[in-house]
């Protein structure tokens, strides 16, 4: 799943069970979703859900568990700690791969369109899916909670983004939104001190810590509010605490945009603060999942700081993260469960299996995998190819002049590679769909236009996964020829297998577009295509035959009277 979107349900229902296991129950079948965790709270009276999957499938889910939560929760009886107005209290999207953060504002409001008119629920846009400036802070938002909903009927300022303008006394009103990430990370400090890891916190997070005069007093400001003085990190939430079961101190923090301050940093600047104080810090622990990007980051940052080559696998750069990080400090870390990508990966996938296996599947006789899927495995093989090359470079003697160049190489190849390796599996999963879409029934002319338009979208997605495979084949030739130019020469004939592994993929990406094109209807959209894929083809076919014709020249092997070898 390459477009993965975070939503984080609150409903008013923290003690019945049954409540809270009907409502997340709606959401546990859906395709594409996976219901993560389901955290209730007796004294706030609140559950937490966490739901990850595809755009779309994820606002289905959402939509379902809001209708569900209306039909269950009834907030004219509901009390608790935690400031609220609704059923489904709060309903914010989150950017985790392949979405923006406009995309989840959008998601935002096609959930909200469909809650406020077919659910009758008052709805309010918030955070970065705001209607207007004043409705960005949720606690402006909500401001009142459910007992200051009926006064709100009649003021134009309080109109709901969807929804009807009136008090729903069972359902109270929906705040939907869109935000970015919060990562809960502690670090741990080898001290019982709560104060010494507390006068921490107030350095590092962004609010930072009150203003003092020289007798030590805190100054105010002519409001009498107390001048602050601003912490090290932005988008830093920070308290330091003690953990009597780890008989140890902690920085407890949230990090609010990991965008802006990512997990290293943060740690980074931990251990400078508990080294100014004669404290170490011990490792940390990320609380909650985290994102496979957060963890990919913090490997490549600790691989530069140790001057080594960047260009590793991404289980290379998790394992060098939760090293460097110290992540199994207190528990062992298993990325498996902790990584919100992991957690969605499906068993069975063409990528995880042994070469055998791959082989075994791919000469049965069923017409997936077939040739897309090894177009994407040849493509993989190229690029991991050249990393390999620029891995057997860096830090050799005579190649200093090249190393960042090569270390450049090798972090790009390596990204290659796991885009086509993806798109192994992809690949077949789009013939799949072509294949349903093509079984559909075609009895009516209802039924027929159906399947017609299925037909016609289903071609498009399987064409235009080898048609990428083919444009990012052009890069791959390109890096063969870079290692094969200025990387160690003992790896040369490396780099010439890169260059044919290259063009293999290439002409098999290109057999792909127009087999998947050769029976469309749809020559307005299939024309540009077949122009620009065969243009693609030229483009990675010249390429590789300058790779290859130069180290066949390099390469060429000549007897002992002078003679080269015939390659014919």
């Amino acid at each position: 799943m390459s477009r993965i979107v975070e939503c984080v349900p609150n409903i008013s229902e923290g003690r019945d069970r049954t409540v809270i296991d009907a409502v997340t129950a709606v959401v546990q079948n859906i395709p594409g979703v996976a219901l993560l965790d389901v955290d209730p709270g007796e004294e706030t009276n609140r559950t937490v859900i966490t739901l990850v999957g595809n755009p779309d499938a994820t606002v289905d889910a959402a939509f379902r568990l809001i209708a569900e939560a209306q039909r269950r929760i009834d907030m004219s009886a509901h009390s608790g700690a935690h400031p609220r107005m609704g059923a489904t209290d709060v309903c914010p999207f989150v950017p985790v791969s392949g979405v923006t953060m406009d995309e989840c504002a959008e998601l935002a409001r096609k959930l909200g369109t469909r809650v406020g008119e077919e659910l009758g629920i008052p709805v309010y846009l918030y955070e970065h899916a705001a209607s207007r400036p004043e409705r960005q802070n949720l606690a402006a938002v909500r401001a009142g909670e459910y007992e200051g909903l009926a006064a709100r009927e009649g003021k134009s300022e309080w109109d709901p983004d969807f929804g009807p303008a009136k008090f729903n006394p069972r359902s109270g009103a929906t705040a939907i939104g869109a935000r970015n990430f919060l990562i809960a990370y502690n670090i741990n400090l080898d001290t019982r001190s709560r104060k010494l890891a507390h006068d921490i916190a107030l350095d590092i997070r962004e609010r930072g810590r009150r203003k003092r005069d020289s007798s030590g007093k805190a100054i105010r400001d002519h409001d009498g509010k107390f001048v602050m003085v601003p912490g090290r990190l932005k988008e830093c939430k920070a308290v330091g605490w003690l953990i009597p079961e780890y008989g140890a101190a902690q920085i407890s923090m949230n990090l609010t945009n990991a965008e802006v301050t990512p997990v290293h940093i943060a740690f980074d600047a931990v251990v400078e603060e508990a080294t100014r104080r004669g404290l170490r810090v011990t490792g940390s622990e990320i609380v909650g999942l985290v994102p496979l990007r957060a963890l990919r980051d913090a490997g490549l940052h600790y691989l530069r700081r140790q001057g080594l080559s960047p260009a590793v696998s991404e289980a290379d750069l998790v394992q060098q993260a939760v090293k460097s990080l110290g992540l199994d400090d207190l528990t062992p870390f298993d990325p498996a469960s902790k990584i919100i990508e992991y957690r969605l990966q499906q068993p069975g996938r063409l990528v995880d299996k042994t070469v055998t296996a791959f082989l075994d599947e791919l000469a049965a006789d069923s017409p997936a995998p077939g040739g897309g899927s090894v177009a994407s495995l040849m493509g993989a093989l190229s690029a991991a190819l050249s990393a390999m090359v620029t891995n057997l470079t860096v830090g050799k003697k005579g190649y200093e002049s090249a190393e960042e160049e090569m270390k450049a190489v090798g972090l790009k190849a390596q990204q290659l590679k796991e885009a086509f390796a993806a798109d192994i599996d992809r690949d077949t999963e789009a013939f799949n769909d072509l294949f349903a879409a093509a079984k559909m029934k075609r009895k009516t002319p209802e039924e027929v236009a159906a399947r017609a338009s299925a037909l016609r979208e289903a071609t498009r997605a399987a064409t235009l996964i080898p048609l990428g495979v083919l444009q990012r084949a052009v890069d791959t030739v390109e890096l063969s020829g870079a290692v094969a130019e200025r990387g160690n020469t003992n790896s040369l004939s490396d780099a010439g297998v890169a260059a044919l592994a290259a063009r293999a993929c290439a002409e098999g990406a290109y057999y792909n577009v127009l087999i998947n094109l050769i029976d469309t209807d749809d020559s307005e959209w299939a024309a540009p295509v077949m122009k620009d894929a065969a243009a693609t083809l030229a483009r990675v076919s010249a390429g590789a035959e300058a790779v290859t014709s130069r180290i066949r020249d390099r390469l060429e092997y000549t007897d002992a009277t002078g003679q080269a070898a015939d390659p014919q």
